[in-house]
C-alpha cells in the first residue's frame, strides 16, 4: 500500500516533495485509513483550512476529494464527507476482493491498519518518507514479529532533507 499524502506541521514546506506526492497520489485508487490518519488527512476537505497554503500544496486537494475513502474505526461516528465510509472492523477478505477488482493501487494509511494488511499478505509495496525530525511518540510503523523480504525499488531526496523510499515486498 502507499501512504504519505498527509502534511504534518513538523514536516516543513517542500514544493518538490509535495508535488512528487501529488503525482504519486494521482495514480492511486481507493484510500484505506485508520481513524487517526484519516483525521489528519481530512484537512483536504476544509476550504477554510486550506486558505493560504502554497499552490504546490493545494494541488493535492482535488485528488483527495475525488478518490473513494474507507476509514476503519470502532469509535468514529458516521461521516458527512463525500466519497467516504466508515467500517467498524478490518475484513481481510473484503479488502482482498477490493484489491482484485480494481486496476489502481490501494493506498493504506495508518500503522495499525497496515499491520493487519501486512500480516495478511495484502501489501505489495512499502513507501516511506523519512523526515529529519524526531517526534518521539506514536505507534510503530512496522509491527513486531513480522518478517519481510524487501527490495529497494526507488529512492529520492528532497531539498528539505526528506528521503522517499519505495520497497517491493518479495514473496
Amino acid at each position: 500500500g502507499n501512504s504519505g499524502e498527509g502534511r504534518a506541521a513538523w514536516a516543513g514546506p517542500d514544493g518538490g516533495r509535495d508535488r512528487f506526492v501529488t503525482v504519486r497520489a494521482g495514480r492511486t485508487g481507493p484510500y484505506l485509513f485508520g481513524r487517526r490518519r484519516f483525521e489528519t488527512m481530512r484537512v483536504w476537505e476544509d476550504d477554510e483550512a486550506l486558505a493560504g497554503m502554497p499552490d504546490y500544496a493545494l494541488e493535492y486537494a482535488p485528488i483527495w476529494r475525488s478518490v473513494d475513502k474507507v476509514v476503519f474505526s470502532t469509535t468514529l461516528a458516521a461521516l458527512n464527507v463525500p466519497r467516504t465510509r466508515v467500517e467498524r472492523r478490518l475484513d481481510i477478505d473484503d479488502v482482498r476482493r477490493l484489491k482484485e477488482s480494481i486496476a489502481a493501487d490501494l493506498a493504506v494509511g495508518g500503522p495499525t491498519l497496515a499491520a493487519g494488511m501486512l500480516r495478511a499478505g495484502l501489501v505489495d509495496e512499502l513507501t516511506l518518507f523519512i523526515v529529519p525530525v524526531v517526534v518521539g511518540a506514536g505507534t510503530r510503523f512496522l509491527p513486531d514479529q513480522l518478517n519481510l523480504d524487501l527490495s529497494l525499488v526507488e529512492e529520492r531526496r528532497f531539498d528539505s532533507g526528506t528521503v522517499f523510499l519505495l520497497y517491493a515486498i518479495r514473496r
